[in-house]
């Protein structure tokens, strides 16, 4: 028999059997093994219909589960009338092949037909980012990493077709190749040629985003929102600065980070950002694509992570956002970035009843609400104690004539007093240490005080 048609790899409105393998050193909850795989799949728009586990010692190399654990997935499919099983884990090639035949043959799918799916846990993941992407940015990003997920799999994907014909016995042309070039070698040369054009622009997108944050950051004192997927990011992102950003309650709602101006108390500003939620074993070629996507992350001054204390996996889910801000070099927390960490929901039962549990833990920790505002101005403050522990109060004197000059420090800098005398200005001001560092590579000013900010 031969293989079923997989035309595409999308879950949308289908029916799925989740399959989860625990292995010793498995990342999944052993207290609710394919609970997030479940999220995922309703995230993608499947709806789930039945579930199998498998404890092992080790993979099978041929099928990750065993051919008879495969044959009692296509039962389970078959009385659930599935037509997708998903797999908490990562298969190769030739599992994720192996599987659908054995699976298909046993529910006797007609030939030419397409019959069930199985999908692997990075496979899931980038179908859910593919309906998530919104920018320019972010849909090649997206783009890139399936096709670099694509890449390796080609031949099981496109095994099944002969070879094209040319060279004199094909009638093509003089030039063409003698033996022949296989549909898999002509697929290969277009992937390679679109993985290194999607680079190219990614990497142009990457570098201009680069010079703005850094720009950016020279300017403000930035603050970013990290946190597990659902955590409540962009909820508190909403309420913090009224940008409307999307916010629902489901895996991955948004994935291009938005930043706005947070007007904390006394005349001060920062840069708040808000970027993609993480999640445990997140593709590492998403992790690779998305780095710009998080470039406010390993540039901010100050990390917020927000926790959803409520949730069942809040201790995993915490793990897994440092692991992630580790790889991506914005490691917050001791030895990395001021951090602030946020015990959020606690306006529901559960994570009002986890907050015992959290703060002898992490005594510095607060308590929110992003949706009810509950413990937001303790957060303010806080962050309001960051912001002036790296400002200084600055006197600085330079020519009246130098508008330029005077129009940069106005923008950049809270000037609170300002005295003309013999053609010269002299300002105070509230500014940024890079701000100040700036100034001083400046020989039109002169800097005549410096203070630390109380």
């Amino acid at each position: 028999m031969s293989e079923p048609k997989r035309s595409e790899l999308s879950v949308r409105q289908e029916r799925a059997v989740l399959v989860g393998v625990i292995l010793p050193r498995s990342t999944a909850d052993p207290r609710d093994p394919l609970g997030e795989l479940a999220s995922l799949a309703k995230t993608a728009g499947a709806t789930v219909v039945g579930t199998a586990l498998q404890k092992r010692h080790k993979i099978d190399s041929g099928t990750y589960i065993g051919s008879g654990k495969a044959e009692e997935i296509a039962e389970l499919a078959r009385k659930e009338r599935a037509n997708v099983v998903l797999f908490d884990n990562d298969l190769s090639p030739s599992q994720i092949g192996a599987l659908e035949k054995i699976i298909n043959e046993h529910l006797g799918t007609p030939r030419g037909e397409e019959g069930i799916k199985v999908l692997d846990r990075s496979e899931l993941i980038l179908d859910i980012f593919a309906t998530r992407a919104r920018t320019h940015e972010a849909k090649l990003q997206v783009e890139l990493a399936q096709m670099q997920y694509t890449y390796p799999r080609l031949m099981k994907m496109w095994g099944h077709l002969e070879r094209i014909k040319s060279g004199a016995g094909g009638g093509i042309g003089i030039g063409t190749r003698g033996p022949g070039e296989t549909q898999l070698e002509t697929d290969r040369r277009i992937v390679r040629k679109k993985i290194s054009d999607l680079k190219s622009e990614i990497e142009t997108i990457q570098a201009r985003k680069s010079r703005l944050v850094a720009q950016r950051n020279l300017e403000h004192f930035t603050v970013c929102i990290v946190g597990y997927t659902n955590a409540g990011k962009s909820t508190l992102f909403n309420t913090l600065t009224a940008a409307g950003t999307y916010a629902d309650d489901k895996l991955f709602a948004t994935l291009d980070t938005k930043t706005r101006a947070w007007k904390l108390e006394r005349g001060t500003e920062v840069m708040l950002s808000d970027t993609v939620g993480f999640v445990r074993d997140l593709p590492h070629n998403l992790v690779a694509s998305f780095k710009a996507t998080l470039e406010e992350a390993v540039h901010a001054d100050l990390l917020l992570h927000v926790l959803d204390i409520g949730h069942p996996h809040a201790e995993q889910q915490f793990q897994s956002v440092h692991e992630v801000l580790e790889e991506i070099g914005a490691k917050g927390g001791e030895g990395g970035k001021p951090e602030i960490l946020l015990l959020n929901k606690i306006d529901t039962e559960e994570g009002e009843e986890a907050i015992p549990l959290w703060r002898p833990l992490y005594p510095e920790a607060i308590p929110i609400s992003g949706k009810t505002g509950a413990g937001l101005a303790q957060l303010q403050e806080a962050v309001y104690r960051a912001v002036r522990g790296q400002q200084v109060d600055v006197t600085l004197e330079a020519d009246v004539a130098n508008g330029r000059l005077i129009s940069f420090v106005e923008s950049h800098a809270r000037v609170y007093d300002r005295q003309f005398n013999n053609g010269k200005m002299q300002l105070r001001a509230v500014m940024g240490r890079r701000t100040l560092a700036d100034l001083k590579r400046n020989e039109q000013v002169a800097v005549k005080a410096v203070e630390s900010v109380k």
